[in-house]
């Protein structure tokens, strides 16, 4: 392995008395590939700012090899003092250097560096400070959430872009298509330290699994072992003062440790309302029309959406998906054509803007209105619990909605949204700012979702995961729908935004076959205990009960000091015996709490989903 270009070796750095990195590193070598993940808040913004040397922690080392050169691309690029495109991107590029690649870059991301940058939308701002990161050719690129506010094309430009150049870089996202096409290592950052697999994201989360039920076992065990120790003390006495102090300071040690030792944050778990049933058929347009300033963004459309359909909507900015959306839920009428509604409807929509967030209430009186307590599925359930459903800590109960990160007042949108009575929901951007966790489980509700959803996504592997059909922009206010995700769309001849369109040899004419069942397997069905394994938790019981009676029948064999000098064989035989049934015990133990953890887990996962 070549010697790394930058360095970062135990990292520390607190806010106040909080400490959010307690070792953390990383190290990048030349053309290394490498995504950054971890949960919202675990601080993978602040580290990357260590990285750039924008933020100085409180101790550890930062090396960066003299010589190199290094781009740093954050969630929000400040452009003050700069009026327009070019004068912005200039100001990032070294005295003398070429501008010819500034240039290039601007016209593959459809901007003529003219533009004023006061008058610019947040994807045009993206691909701006993009072009800003990716001119100098940099030895390093530190990319957080390169793909906010890009469409579907200018991120598969992206990604096309970052395979061919030589530059090493880190990128932080939530988008899981874009890391496994691009990673070739990961960093987790979890509970403020960095953990690495040399290998794509995509053999991440199994990897992640693992280490998080060893933590779990080994906290099983340090559990049993001070409830243990607590018993004996408990039971010591005064004779034995002095051992019952070498015990206590032992069991203090344990403790500590158990204290210390890695837990999984909580679990996300969306409860959800349900609704009435609605009619068969929920939505039925026929020949839709809208034009906006003479300009088709919608052309004789039809689609019939049946209850219990998932439909997913493509295309790149501008293209009209929300205008879609917005005339399929009834918000706005069309030009021509007409939408019908089906009897019984319960709509919800979840806003792309957040804009329906009261910023002058605290998080609790969001989701209550005032009061203790929430609704779900016609049952009382107290505020702070359906929150600790959401990720929200007992403590942020009157935290301002106004100072909520991104991710926080996607969850809390998420939360108000699942707790009302719905049977046809619609989704535009749902997965802006979530973290993995929160994605997965959103992909299991919309699987479980007893009604019928609408929903517009840049987010390929969630459309994947979650939709029936998709209904793709193909230019000029045509727009078709095809059966299944998002790969099986491209599979079916639909448009691939950075390679050449597909067609049928007659599109107009193509019919929406029967959709396949994209339900995923969820973790309580992978978790559920089989028969074998109910077999073996209660065979292990009784065998840890006996293999405990006999190793404390075989200690008092060895107690009798006398022993030794009077039957040293019956004395090495006994040791023998006890050495042996102790490895066994320990094996049983270990046995017994892997298919409890996974008891365990079965039963909180299917206690808290409604």
């Amino acid at each position: 392995m070549s010697p790394p270009i930058l360095l970062l070796r135990d990292i520390h750095l607190s806010f106040g008395s909080s400490p959010l990195f307690e070792g953390s590193g990383l190290s990048v070598s030349e053309r290394d590939r490498l995504c950054l993940v971890g949960r919202n808040g675990s601080g993978k913004s602040t580290l990357l700012k260590i990285a750039s040397g924008i933020i100085e922690p409180d101790s550890g080392e930062r090396f960066f090899q003299p010589g190199k050169t290094l781009q740093y691309l954050p969630q929000e690029p400040k452009t003050k003092g700069f009026e327009t495109v070019l004068s912005y991107i200039q100001d990032g590029l070294a005295p003398g250097e070429d501008s010819y690649q500034v240039h290039s870059l601007l016209e593959q991301l459809k901007l003529s560096g003219l533009e004023k940058l006061k008058n610019l939308s947040g994807g045009e701002l993206r691909r701006c400070a993009i072009v800003k990161a990716l001119a100098p050719k940099p030895d390093i690129l530190l990319l957080d959430e390169p793909t906010n506010h890009l469409d579907l094309p200018t991120i598969e430009w992206l990604e096309h872009h970052l395979n061919s150049i030589p530059s090493a870089f880190i990128i932080i996202s939530h988008d899981r298509f874009f890391l496994e096409k691009l990673s070739e290592g990961t960093i987790w950052l979890s509970q403020g330290k960095t953990e690495r697999l040399e290998q794509n994201f995509r053999h991440f989360e199994n990897w992640r699994d693992k280490i998080i039920n060893q933590e779990e076992i080994k906290r099983h065990q340090l559990d049993r072992k001070i409830k243990a120790e607590t018993r004996w003390l408990q039971k010591g006495v005064t004779a034995r003062r002095k051992r019952n102090q070498g015990r206590l300071r032992a069991l203090q040690n344990l403790r500590k440790q158990r204290r210390e030792l890695w837990q999984q944050t909580g679990r996300v778990f969306f409860s959800n309302a349900g609704g009435v049933l609605s009619g068969k058929i929920v939505i039925e347009a026929k020949s839709i029309s809208k034009n906006y300033n003479n300009r088709s963004i919608i052309q004789n459309f039809s689609t019939r959406v049946q209850r219990g359909d998932r439909v997913g909507i493509v295309g790149p900015n501008g293209a009209g998906k929300t205008t879609l959306l917005n005339l399929l839920n009834g918000t706005l009428l069309p030009d021509t054509g007409n939408v019908r509604h089906g009897t019984n409807l319960q709509m919800r929509t979840l806003d792309q803007g957040r804009e329906k967030l009261n910023d002058n209430v605290t998080l609790s009186e969001a989701l209550t209105g005032g009061g203790n307590t929430v609704t779900v599925a016609g049952k009382s359930r107290h505020v702070i619990g359906y929150k600790k459903d959401f990720l929200f800590d007992p403590n942020q109960a009157n935290t301002p909605v106004n100072v909520l990160s991104g991710g926080e007042r996607g969850r809390l949108i998420l939360a108000k949204a699942f707790s009302q009575p719905s049977n046809i929901l619609t989704l535009d951007e749902p997965t802006n700012d979530l973290d993995f966790e929160t994605l997965d489980v959103l992909q299991e509700i919309i699987s479980d979702y007893p009604g019928t959803i609408l929903l517009v996504s840049h987010d390929r592997d969630f459309l994947d995961r979650t939709v029936t059909s998709i209904i793709c922009w193909e230019g000029n206010g045509l727009w078709i729908e095809y059966a299944g995700g998002y790969t099986d769309m491209l599979s079916q001849g639909g448009v691939n935004f950075i390679g050449k369109t597909k067609t049928f040899a007659n599109k107009r004419e193509y019919k929406k076959a029967k959709p396949p069942n994209k339900k995923r397997t969820g973790d309580a069905a992978r978790n559920k205990l089989s028969y074998k394994d109910k077999h073996a938790l209660e065979t292990l019981t009784i065998q840890i009960q006996n293999l405990q009676k006999k190793i404390a029948k075989d200690q008092g064999t060895l107690a009798d000091p006398a022993l030794f000098s009077r039957n040293l064989s019956l004395f090495t035989e006994t040791a023998e015996a006890l050495k042996k049934t102790e490895s066994e015990l320990a094996a049983a133990e270990e046995q017994w709490l892997k298919i409890e953890l996974k008891r365990e887990q079965f039963e909180d996962k299917k206690n808290s989903i409604i």
